[in-house]
């Protein structure tokens, strides 16, 4: 099959995206002109298709490690295929085009678990991680090619196979003359470092720790489940920040003091440490309200410290985006954190924070259709660079 849409000066294209915070899935069309560092990309449209509670509990039941038979993971993986060509589809209405205009998408999945340290399997040591979402129904019922999986493919070259965004973050952001870092706050946070003309070998990405995850799940246990996040940081206004349990939180937390390049998710901030966050917050006496106050210092202090240990570069300029870039609780912490640094969101620059990773991509699918490598090694440890992605026609 000839891919002709390469040929013409600019293409439609759709990025999916469904984070560790398994909210829904993210769906950006975008026009795309050129590729590499001459990519030019223009957002038409976004939207973002929510789970369902009992679609969003069986997620977490899996990432989490939960025993599902392989009957259930084959039954989810073809039901989030589904919906992301549904995403599509409404993306589609969205942006005011048809199906039929779309030349690509570029689908992350869903993460059900991510072991890039490796574990004793079968007499070796296994390193793996499995995204689900089967590219193939999206394929069908758009009516163009998919690009997916692309993890997997920087990991068989010795990475991590995170974090991924980096090498488009250094396609649209670098600076000739001062050094950006841009922070994402899903249910887990990530920065990337573009040191003030630098060159894609010389970025810094890691994951920072928690982003929203922990602030979530206290925020579903404080209002017995009638919410789902910590909206506009209304619940942590309501409460203190406990020194005390913050230390605690810092100091138990041996993967902020981990050296990059790191990864981590969902197998480490998982319903085991926020049971034992409320444990500690209820021998401390502190209200529901409290812990979520806590919990969102702890998110803003892990992202100060690994600015503080972690990267060379100072950056004079933070982009925050994610979902916790609308939490003001946590700006506010993020700024009074980071005195020598601007921080800003995404719309301050007039993007959009929500996009980003969705529109992310979309631009790592049109870097591997174009037969380019599209990996960080710097910030993915990999051994070199890579094309990662698998197509499906």
């Amino acid at each position: 099959m000839e891919l002709s849409f390469l040929q013409k000066d600019a293409c439609i294209a759709i990025g999916l995206m469904s984070g560790t915070s398994a909210d829904g899935i993210d769906a950006a069309v975008v026009e795309l002109r050129g590729c590499g560092t001459d990519t030019r990309v223009r957002q038409l449209g976004f939207i973002t298709l929510p789970f369902s509670d009992e679609a969003r509990q069986k997620i977490l039941q899996v990432a989490g490690g939960a025993p599902l038979d392989s009957r259930e993971i084959c039954l989810l993986n073809f039901y989030l295929g589904d919906l992301s060509a549904d995403a599509c589809l409404e993306a589609c209405r969205a942006a005011g085009i048809q199906p039929g205009d779309v030349d690509f998408v570029g689908s992350h999945g869903q993460t059900i678990w991510h072991e890039p340290a490796g574990a004793d399997y079968l007499g070796r040591k296994v390193r793996a991680t499995l995204q689900i979402g089967e590219p193939s129904l999206i394929a069908e019922r758009l009516g163009c090619p998919v690009v997916s999986d692309f993890r997997v493919r920087d990991m068989a070259a010795g990475g991590l196979g995170a974090p991924l965004v980096p090498y488009t973050e250094y396609l649209l952001y670098r600076e000739e003359h001062r050094t950006v870092a841009l922070q994402n706050i899903g249910g887990i946070g990530n920065i990337t470092v573009l040191p003030a003309g630098g060159a894609l070998a010389d970025t810094l990405a890691f994951d920072t720790g928690p982003g929203n995850m922990v602030i979530d799940a206290l925020a579903a246990r404080v209002t017995n489940g009638a919410l789902r996040y910590d909206d506009g940081g209304k619940l942590a206004r309501q409460g203190q920040v406990s020194a005390e349990l913050l230390r605690y939180l810092v100091d138990s937390d041996d993967y902020l003091r981990l050296a990059p390049p790191k990864t981590t998710g969902r197998e480490h901030y998982s319903a085991a440490f926020v049971d034992a966050l409320w444990r500690k917050g209820e021998e401390l006496g502190l209200t529901g309200y409290d812990k979520i106050a806590t919990a969102t210092a702890f998110t803003a202090e892990s992202i100060c410290l690994a600015v503080e240990h972690h990267c060379p570069q100072k950056p004079e300029r933070l982009i925050v985006g994610g979902g916790g870039s609308h939490n003001p609780v946590l700006m506010e912490l993020l700024q009074a954190g980071l005195p020598g640094c601007e921080v800003v969101t995404n719309e301050a620059l007039g993007l959009d924070s929500d996009a980003k990773e969705a529109v992310a991509f979309a631009i790592l699918a049109n870097e591997m259709l174009h037969g380019r490598c599209n990996n960080a090694p710097s910030a993915t440890g990999a051994a070199h660079p890579v094309v990662m992605g698998k197509l499906s026609l």
